[in-house]
């Protein structure tokens, strides 16, 4: 008999609760979550009790419409925290491509961007 070791799975109480927080820290019910992707609102219940994990699809449509990465839904990674709270999708996509930047290009666009912060930090001082 051949030792075959079971692929890692998320442990479902974590990832309900995870998923159950933030749907309410988007204001919706399971309904509303589940008409947004596509789901009815049965399935997000079993999901929330943990009795039942999302296919493949249905997870990237709830991370999607939660603002996370399907990752961090699963195994509540916290580098992948950050993205609960982002808004801009595209500029959270740009900040993505340029974390793949080498060292020397992310240092002249953090300076970029530091001036452009002080310079709307100057202004809005200017302007009190």
């Amino acid at each position: 008999m051949s030792d075959v070791r079971a692929a890692k799975t998320p442990d479902s109480d974590d990832f309900a609760a995870r998923l159950r927080q933030l749907r309410k820290a988007k204001g919706l019910s399971q309904s509303e979550l589940g008409e947004l992707v596509e789901l009815h609102y049965t399935h997000v219940g079993r999901y929330e009790r943990g009795s039942s994990f999302p296919s493949a699809a249905a997870l990237q449509r709830l991370a999607d419409v939660l603002g996370v990465s399907a990752d961090y839904l699963l195994e509540g990674d916290p580098k992948d925290a950050a993205r609960a709270d982002f808004k801009d999708r595209e500029l959270l996509r740009m900040f993505q491509e340029v974390d793949r930047l080498p060292d020397d290009d992310k240092a002249f666009i953090k300076k970029v961007l530091d001036a452009l912060l002080t310079k709307k930090k100057i202004q809005a001082l200017a302007a009190e």
